[in-house]
């Protein structure tokens, strides 16, 4: 079976990557890189840190408003999926490359998978949300990495094709485990910090980005806070910084993006991880390392029934106050599969 993979952002390499090695034993795989991350620290990178082939299209997409990058996606989808005739075509998660890419498959009559399917915030203002409804009502087989997920879709009325496989996440980063725990040492001397005695912290949403109160506050709680910060910059995010003026105390620690070993590594070792990702949020829980997120809903709710997730929003007292909770105790079940969602996924299709 021939079957296109479509991504464009750094969380999506990290979903291909498991999957697209279990595609490759049993079928043909096509990857399609649309180029919504361009950076070479937010695209190649990643395909260098996890031994991804280089993508067999690169539509170099870029920024641009929603609806004219969506637009051109769409277009650019539409003739490799022409030219390519896949018998199936994969979108991951819930950017616009995921919406893009549904819609592409959907019109040309193409059988289309979700991975990641299911999830919801319920804040429609959010376009993640949007792109991800949207593509679940598309999907004709639909790969939930929680029980939760499956229980969204019912609710929808969507049950055909659907199925709970476990996190693909989950799956690569039991794979980085021992890569984690060779490079601490390494990577902490680096960023000159200790295990325990430092927060991460990652901001990219426009929600909080493009909103000057929001940043600001965000900015003042981190101000206040008394122990190192390490904060790798998104672009956009840094742009907005500059363009609201916002100063920071010595003790945070701007970069630029870093890798994903060291993403990792970092917030392994970590005494709180603080983002407003939905994907880093999973990790510090997979990782053990208690989380503060910087928004007021979640996809993995799971996280938070668990103790290790923080809803706080943008509110500088909230801030302050969960990063100084007691570190809740080992959840009894892990929620996200057992490793092998990726095999699944493959067998499935």
């Amino acid at each position: 079976m021939r079957i296109a993979s479509i991504v464009g952002t750094r969380p999506q390499f990290i979903k291909l990557a498991p999957v697209s090695v279990a595609l490759r034993t049993q079928h043909e795989e096509v990857v399609i890189h649309t180029g919504q991350h361009y950076d070479y620290h937010m695209s190649e990178l990643f395909f260098e840190e996890l031994a991804l082939p280089a993508p067999h299209y690169h539509l170099e997409i870029g920024s641009g408003s929603h609806g004219a990058q969506t637009g051109r996606m769409l277009e650019a989808i539409e003739r490799v999926l022409m030219e390519e005739r896949p018998d199936r075509v994969v979108v991951f998660g819930d950017t616009n490359s995921t919406l893009a890419g549904a819609l592409a498959a959907t019109k040309l009559h193409i059988p289309l998978a979700h991975v990641e399917a299911g999830l919801r915030s319920f804040n429609r203002s959010m376009p993640e949300e949007i792109n991800r409804v949207a593509t679940d009502h598309l999907s004709q087989h639909l790969f939930c990495p929680t029980e939760t997920a499956r229980q969204h879709l019912q609710h929808e009325g969507i049950t055909c094709g659907v199925e709970v496989v476990g996190d693909v996440m989950y799956d690569i980063l039991l794979q980085m485990q021992p890569g984690i725990t060779a490079h601490t040492y390494t990577c902490l001397d680096t960023f000159k910090v200790k295990p325990g005695h430092y927060m991460l912290v990652t901001m990219h949403r426009a929600a909080n980005t493009d909103n000057p109160k929001a940043m600001r506050s965000i900015a003042r709680a981190l101000n206040r806070l008394e122990m190192p910060i390490l904060f790798p910059v998104h672009p956009r995010t840094r742009a907005r910084m500059e363009q609201y003026g916002i100063a920071w105390k010595s003790h945070v620690h701007l970069s630029e993006p870093i890798g994903y070993l060291d993403m990792l590594t970092l917030e392994s070792a970590a005494y709180r991880v603080l983002t407003d990702s939905g994907g880093v949020q999973k990790e510090a829980f997979l990782l053990g390392t208690p989380c503060v997120t910087l928004r007021e809903e979640t996809e993995w709710p799971e996280t938070v029934s668990a103790g290790w997730n923080v809803l706080v929003g943008t509110d500088e007292k909230s801030i302050i106050e969960a990063t100084g909770l007691p570190t809740p105790e080992a959840p009894q079940k892990q929620p996200f599969g057992t490793g092998d969602a990726a095999i699944r996924i493959a067998r499935r299709l």
